[in-house]
């Protein structure tokens, strides 16, 4: 395992996560490199796949992303396992069954985590916590459609 010692820490933007540029040197087998790497604190996060066994469906959601829009790789709407941020103290299990009657309209209780890891470790240090579950047709409680936004950022 190499050393790594920080050099320099700088705070590029704090608007709604913050996001540092990092000066390392790392050490292994004697030799000293130097990097710099842009690492985004992203907090941790859950996303499930929902499937109706009954029925042989799974259900997705249909979302607008800036970066995928950006790319011009893909239609402006991806479609997508719903997912969403862990609120302050929330346990992951929770944030899931609130993101999924959020967004999909449906009150589930049937969960099972199958997976944890970060979504990209070069980068971010989003952690995320993935679940598959059951959901059918009597569970439908509202529209879904996502929370709105209150903020602009």
């Amino acid at each position: 395992m190499a050393d790594v010692k920080i050099v320099n820490q700088e705070t590029l933007s704090n608007s709604k996560y913050r996001l540092e540029l990092f000066e390392i040197e790392t050490t292994q087998n004697g030799q000293t490199e130097t990097q710099k790497r842009e690492i985004y604190f992203r907090p941790a996060a859950t996303t499930i796949l929902l499937h109706d066994p009954e029925r042989k469906t799974v259900l997705l959601t249909r979302q607008f992303r800036l970066p995928v829009y950006l790319s011009r790789k893909r239609p402006e709407l991806i479609i997508e396992a719903c997912a969403g941020l862990i609120d302050d103290g929330e346990l992951p299990e929770h944030a899931i069954v609130r993101e999924v009657e959020e967004e999909t309209g449906y009150r589930i209780s049937e969960i099972r985590q199958i997976a944890e890891g970060f979504s990209s470790p070069a980068s971010f240090m989003e952690y995320v916590y993935f679940f598959t579950g059951i959901y059918s047709q009597d569970l439908k409680v509202n529209e879904g459609g996502g929370k709105k936004k209150k903020e602009n950022i």
